[in-house]
């Protein structure tokens, strides 16, 4: 039995991770399911997020937490620099 799992959205199809989160709670029994995020995938993260809670499982899961973060990255060998923004959205299974 998994306490928590962690998704990481990118660009595979949307649906993918939908099934991905659900199958988590219902197959696996975790409790607690982190979808994680960077960038220009934060959106489909929290889309991933509101569906699985309200189609897939409507009254089977509530958000725990939101955490929102940045980070300076190096973009390439030239030194450049750029800020790189991160979600993580946990779920948790009601009780």
């Amino acid at each position: 039995m998994a306490e928590q799992t962690i998704i990481y959205i990118g660009n595979k199809p949307f649906m993918n991770y939908v099934t991905a989160v659900a199958m988590q709670f219902t197959s696996q029994d975790a409790k607690e399911v982190v979808i994680k995020a960077r960038g220009r995938y934060i959106s489909r993260a929290v889309d991933v997020a509101e569906v699985v809670r309200k189609k897939f499982m409507a009254g089977q899961v509530d958000i725990k937490s939101i955490s929102i973060d940045s980070e300076e990255r190096q973009v390439d060998q030239t030194g450049k620099k750029r800020r790189i923004s991160s979600i993580e959205i946990v779920l948790v299974k009601k009780q």
